[in-house]
């Protein structure tokens, strides 16, 4: 059975969270505020989530959590491990100053760029997309033609580096390095706003055109 992705798009942020499965094994990455219709999808498709994959730490991509862990105690967190620190420090993750204050428990398992995690059968790839936050990853499956940018690469856009933890140069020199490589039909998966490819963004994309 081939992988199956569905997004749903969670909160005021409009944050997208990813839900990853193959064969009943099911991933959630990114899972945002107000969580409750993630958790009737989940519901409703029959899965139970193993693991929650964040591509970064800021507060509108780790809200669900607490929910998510609450529903299914055996859950296991996966975070960057350069934004590890941001899981539990709401003024680190930027929820404080909008006057959230989301944190959530520690990560169970810190990854590192080049690292390879599983769901089923597919092998996701961690890739450094770091700029957005100081450990910024992207999660990339060649057979799936698909790779999930957080906030490093949108359609039309790249994340926000005017913020604390943000690099303009960091962020488009791994963009250009490490996603802009991948194959032209691969299909990207953002944080926020419509899905696009690698290829459209390599042509059109004003930010990495210039």
């Amino acid at each position: 059975m081939a992988v199956s992705i569905q997004t749903i798009v969670l909160g005021p942020l409009e944050t997208n969270c990813h839900v990853v499965h193959e064969n009943g094994a099911c991933v959630v990455v990114d899972p945002g505020m107000n969580p409750q219709p993630l958790l009737d999808m989940l519901g409703d498709l029959g899965l139970r989530p193993q693991e929650v994959w964040l591509t970064h730490g800021h507060g509108d991509h780790i809200a669900g959590i607490a929910a998510l862990s609450e529903t299914f105690p055996e859950l296991q967190l996966v975070c960057p491990a350069g934004d590890a620190h941001m899981l539990i420090d709401a003024m680190a993750n930027l929820s404080a100053p909008f006057g959230f204050s989301i944190t959530s428990q520690p990560a169970d398992c810190l990854v590192e760029p080049g690292a390879s995690l599983t769901v089923g059968s597919s092998q996701w790839l961690v890739i450094d997309s770091s700029g957005h936050t100081r450990g910024s990853v992207s999660y990339y499956n060649s057979e799936a033609a698909t790779v999930i940018t957080g906030d490093a690469l949108f359609a039309g856009s790249i994340g926000r580096t005017d913020i604390p933890g943000g690099s303009a140069a960091r962020l488009l020199r791994n963009i250009r390095a490490n996603l802009l490589p991948l194959a032209g039909d691969t299909a990207v998966l953002p944080g926020h706003g419509e899905s696009s490819t690698i290829g459209k963004e390599k042509k059109s994309n004003p930010f990495l055109i210039a």
